[in-house]
Order: C-alpha cells, then structure tokens, then sequence
C-alpha cells in the first residue's frame, strides 16, 4: 500500500510512450496503401528496438503469436535490458491493420505492463465474449445474463434511459442474434469493422459516446482492453469462445474452463499496471501520425493503474535527430 510522502515509484507509462510512438510513426507510413503485413511489420520492428532499451525484464504474454509463425514480439520472447522490475508485456503493434490498409479510422499501437504472473495467457484460444464499461457502471454488468438486463443496469448505473445508450459491437455475422436484441431493447447501435480494444476504450474515455461493448472478439485484445480499463477505472468480463467442438475439446483438455467468467482480475490481477498508446490513424480517442518534412507529430494515450492517471501527450519529433540515434528509417 502506498505511502502518504512516501518517494513516488516509476511510472513505466511515460517511457512506454516512446514505444508506441515509434511503431506509430512507422506504421502510420503505411496508411491506404492496401499492406496489411507490411505496416504490422514496421510497427513491430520499431517497437521491439525501443522496447529492449528500456529497464526492464519484460516476457512477452501477448504477442504476435508463437515464435515460428512470429519471428519478433511473439509469445515468450524477453524484451528489455534485463533490469528490474519482472513484467508481463501484451503489445498490439497495431490495433486495426485492416483500417490502417485502407485509411480508415481508429488504427492505434499499443502497449501493456503488469508485474510477472499477473496477465492472463489465452494460449492459442483467440476468441472471447466481452462486456465493457466505462467507471460510471462499473460494478453493475454480468455477462451471463441477458443483454437488454445489462443494458437496463448500465442506464440506471448512469441515470440515463436505455434509448439512451450506445453500444458499439462488430461487424460480423456471428453478432447478428446480439444485434436484434440490442434494437428490440431500444439501444443504438455502432457497428465497427475492426478494432475493439480502442471500442473498449471508448467507454471509459469521456465524450466518446459510448457506453458498453458487446460482442465476440480476439482473447488477446481482451487482455489489452482489461489492462487500460482497469487504469482508467472501467471493467471488463469475458468468457473464451470456441470456434467449433474441436476447438473446445482442445481447450479443455488444456485446462481451459469456456464456461468460466473472467473478471478483470482474471485477464490482469495486479492493480500495478501501465498501458500507452498512440494513434496511427484518427479517431475518436487520438488523431493519427502527421507527417511535415523535418518533422513528425503524434497524439498518444498514456495511463498507470496506481495512481488512476491518464495523460494525453502531443508530440513533435525531429525526423533528422531521431534518424542520427536510431537505425529506424522515419
């Protein structure tokens, strides 16, 4: 428990700023062009370099996935110099590649640290049911019952009307069945095509507008979305979701319960966490990378579960000064 006068501790947010950055600035090169692989792989190669600067002895627990499927950033791999403190690291090099191929909205890099031991590891399991909120309704959802009785505790929980509210959900077929019970409860309806951990985010950031996500999507952006809602004081509850019966049957015999509700204590127990990110490509939460000759200027997102602080930081780099220290071409 912390101390009243007591020496602050590091705040491992501020530093993760220039992770995300970094794989931002690069990425963001990509924008339109229709190359999924080659922005992600830019991304990832610009924050694997920054994240081995830092001190840290990070082990990757979400990450591009297994190592021979992803030569940087996969499940496993150590990043940092080596020093204290012993984290888990989830990255998301970019969150919504295919908005970024096509210059959409909302692309983002992201970043995530908690004490070792302490995020949850889905394994090869990629999919999970989730529900978030933002601080307001905090403490009022389960995701076992049905929507329209979340969708009356969260309107209570804010003092608003069901009418009220917005939802923000995939666009797949699969949510077809949510979808007509979310019309029939009388909420309105955001339908995205990719990116739900900045959905995730969006319901605790102020003047999002919206309210809850619902809906079937990836058990690793789970855990990312879980680490930044519970530095900004939202919730997130999950359940794993198998595609087929082989899949489930695979799970269980893993050890994998897909009938367990994981809390946000479950996807990251430790309430020591730091998340940052910055967009590539506007949006509701960040505008997007600019770039302007000499220099390039980003928006990012920095918060640490300790303290409950959020900043927004607006940055201005020097392409010529970044490219003398780094082997990355900006």
């Amino acid at each position: 428990m912390a101390v009243l006068g007591a020496t602050p501790t590091r705040n491992l947010a501020l530093e993760l700023a220039r992770v995300t950055e970094a794989a931002a600035m690069l990425a963001g090169r990509y924008m339109g062009r229709g190359d999924k692989e080659g922005a992600d792989g830019a991304a990832v190669n610009a924050m694997r370099l920054v994240l081995s600067t830092l001190d840290m002895n990070g082990v990757i627990v979400i990450g591009e996935g297994e190592k021979d499927q992803a030569p940087m950033l996969f499940n496993g791999e150590k990043v940092g110099n080596g020093s204290t403190p012993d984290v888990d690291v989830a990255v998301d090099p970019v969150d919504g590649t295919r908005p970024l191929a096509f210059g959409r909205s909302n692309a983002l890099a992201m970043v995530a640290l908690a004490p070792r031991g302490t995020m949850f590891d889905p394994g090869p399991f990629l999919y999970m049911n989730k529900l978030a909120v933002g601080r307001e309704a905090k403490g009022v959802i389960d995701i076992e019952k049905p929507i329209t009785e979340n969708l009356k505790a969260i309107a209570k929980a804010k003092g608003r009307h069901v009418e009220d509210l917005t939802t923000i959900v995939l666009d797949r077929p699969r949510h077809e069945g949510m979808i007509a019970e979310i019309r029939r409860a009388g909420a309105r309806i955001r339908q995205i095509p990719d990116g739900d951990v900045a959905a995730a985010l969006m319901t605790a950031w102020p003047d999002s507008g919206v309210d809850v996500l619902l809906g079937i999507g990836g058990t690793p952006e789970g855990v990312i979305a879980a680490c930044a809602l519970r530095a900004m004081g939202g919730e997130i509850q999950g359940k794993l979701y198998a595609r087929d019966e082989s899949e489930l049957q695979r799970g269980r015999d893993a050890g994998y319960d897909f009938e367990k509700v994981l809390t946000i204590d479950d996807l990251v127990s430790s309430e020591d966490v730091f998340f940052a990110t910055t967009g590539i490509t506007d949006g509701e939460l960040l505008k997007g990378v600019r770039y302007q000759g000499d220099h390039i200027t980003t928006e990012s997102l920095v918060v640490r579960g300790l303290t409950g602080t959020i900043r927004r930081i607006q940055a201005t780099h020097s392409t010529e000064k970044l490219e003398n220290l780094s082997s990355i071409h900006y």
